[in-house]
């Protein structure tokens, strides 16, 4: 999963000022938690539920559902009593964050994205999975599940190197349409478009219908600029971009960029402007899902499981990639890796049998229950595309292609890069001045 990187990361056993908002895997992370010491990781109780069942901490909503039915149907077949603490997206991390300076941590729970979790691992309140996934467990999962999940040697967190979590989904970013619409000028909502060029022509016919174009929110802007920018450059030069190696000011920044330019010249961005503030994401998904307001949006999978369980009737919509530049020179790669999995609690005296079930969730039988029950994406190779539904069929087509960038945009920069893509939008400021933005955020992190 993408993850952001921010100089003096958390510490969960410390005195914070709370979470900042979150939004997708992928898609939105935010801001974590205050620094302050680790000096308390090393005393006090282990955590763990400590009675006959084990406790697992959930963050899904869209997933909640399956993930019973799942715990239920382990309980039958091994004896295990299975207690799923449904905390939700709004309260995870504050939860998780007292629970571990009470050091009352639960037997296993959700991980959300890298840098969130990294004040965690380094606390010692998950297993490190590195040797176990060197067997038969590790060779089930798509390669780029693995190596997104994995924390290399000097990464900017601090984490000791290896993998901390294992992960049912494999998630990736694109553009959702609904196929009503698009029917109702004459377009065919199940052949993706062939270029941007097309798509904005698309999303002019919807304009001309009445109908909202396209839409993304505020909190999303930094992956949609980097599923684009891979028209123009490798992961190898996403990379030294991210830390500081390269220039924001390169040309192919600057083309990505004007991408923003061309869908607000062409008058197809919604509301004209992008939503903001701790509910934005939500929002776009409502516009769509809910309220059928829009006709496209930029969101990850995941928000299918969350279509599913606040508008099950609303079915009838499709997913492609983002479409490529007209002008590009590389494949265009999706922003992506692994979304929704879990984490073990070592200290606890049942993360033996925690890690049993967390074997058993990823294993290919219960992740077909999870693409066909949530929808999802799965993590399993075993998992034929045919159990994904069709709403998923077109970004799963792509899912091969994957963006491997070791690092990832640092958080103030990512600031910076939703602050700028909002400003061109409103026409404050022009491409040159948020690439001079973006280096000088660069430099000061």
């Amino acid at each position: 999963m993408t993850r952001i990187h921010v100089k003096g990361s958390a510490d969960p056993t410390g005195t914070t000022t709370g979470p900042s908002r979150r939004g997708f895997l992928l898609g939105a992370v935010g801001a974590g938690l205050a620094t302050t010491s680790l000096a308390a990781c090393s005393s006090g109780g282990s955590g763990g539920s400590g009675g006959s069942e084990i406790v697992f901490m959930n963050q899904s909503r869209g997933q909640a559902a399956t993930l019973k039915k799942l715990a239920q149907q382990y309980t039958k077949q091994t004896g295990v009593k299975i207690r799923i603490d449904d905390v939700g997206p709004a309260d995870f991390v504050t939860k998780l964050q007292s629970s571990s300076q009470a050091r009352n941590m639960p037997d296993m729970y959700s991980v959300v994205d890298g840098h969130t979790m990294a004040p965690y691992y380094k606390a010692g309140w998950a297993m490190d999975l590195t040797d176990k996934m060197k067997g038969s467990w590790g060779d089930t999962f798509r390669p780029a599940t693995l190596k997104t999940t994995t924390f290399a040697a000097d990464n900017p967190q601090g984490v000791k190197p290896g993998v901390y979590s294992a992960h049912w989904e494999t998630p990736a970013l694109g553009v959702f349409v609904n196929a009503a619409m698009y029917k109702a000028v004459g377009l065919n909502p199940d052949q993706a478009p062939a270029s941007m060029g097309e798509f904005i022509d698309q999303m002019r016919k919807i304009k001309k219908s009445g109908k909202g174009p396209f839409w993304f929110a505020a909190s999303l802007s930094n992956q949609v600029i980097q599923s684009y920018a891979s028209n123009y450059m490798t992961d190898e030069e996403l990379n030294a971009t991210f830390v500081g190696d390269n220039s924001w000011k390169s040309e192919g920044w600057r083309k990505t960029l004007q991408l923003v330019v061309d869908l607000r010249d062409a008058g197809v961005i919604a509301t004209g402007s992008l939503p903001s503030g701790n509910t934005d994401n939500p929002n776009v998904e409502k516009a769509f899902f809910n309220t059928q307001g829009v006709a496209a949006i930029f969101d990850g999978t995941s928000a299918v499981g969350v279509a599913r369980a606040t508008a099950p009737d609303f079915t009838d919509f499709r997913s492609f990639p983002l479409p490529k530049a007209d002008d590009g020179t590389q494949t265009p790669r999706l922003v992506g890796g692994a979304a929704k999995g879990a984490a073990v609690n070592p200290r606890s005296k049942k993360a033996a049998e925690a890690l049993k079930f967390l074997k058993w969730l990823t294993a290919a039988d219960q992740q077909q229950t999870w693409a066909t029950g949530v929808p999802l994406i799965p993590s399993a190779r075993a998992v034929s595309g045919k159990n994904i539904p069709k709403q998923l069929t077109g970004i799963a087509a792509d899912i091969s292609h994957i963006q491997l960038v070791q690092n990832q945009i640092l958080e103030q920069v990512n600031t910076a890069l939703q602050k700028g893509t909002q400003a061109l939008v409103l026409k404050e400021r022009s491409v040159d001045q948020v690439l001079g933005d973006l280096d000088a955020a660069q430099k000061s992190a």
